[in-house]
């Protein structure tokens, strides 16, 4: 069965779509720890990050790197953190964090709650981040 992200990939279900490429896809979280949270994903169904081809390892993160660096432009924060933790949904993700503090990156903390119009503002305003 395909995961939640593939389905975001073939637009069955919706998501607010930062960027994608070929191969690749960054789309905000939906239940983000912060306000410009992003997921970055493969488009090639792969449960764990280390049974993934080099090239396409590779890939990812250069275009994570591209991702994040619109987000840096766009986002007030002091750097965007980086985590994988891969247990949530078996399907390769980079999970791409605005920080102000260390604790903005603790998966522990209680998940916001975002309108969709609230995402969609935000989605705009990182996509800004490409054109500059």
């Amino acid at each position: 069965m395909a995961s939640i992200f593939t389905k975001i990939i073939n637009r069955e279900i919706p998501g607010h779509i930062i960027a994608e490429d070929e191969n690749n896809i960054a789309f905000l979280d939906i239940m983000p720890l912060v306000k410009g949270h992003v997921l970055v994903v493969p488009k090639k169904e792969v449960d764990y990050i280390f049974d993934m081809a080099s090239e396409d390892l590779t890939a990812l993160h250069l275009f994570a790197q591209k991702v994040a660096k619109a987000m840096d432009k766009t986002i007030k924060c002091t750097r965007i953190g980086v985590a994988v933790i891969g247990l949530e949904v078996p399907h390769v993700h980079i999970h791409l964090v605005p920080l102000k503090t260390m604790d903005d990156i603790n998966f522990t903390r209680p998940k916001l709650k975002l309108s969709q119009e609230e995402l969609g503002e935000i989605a705009d305003t990182i996509r800004g981040g490409f054109d500059s």
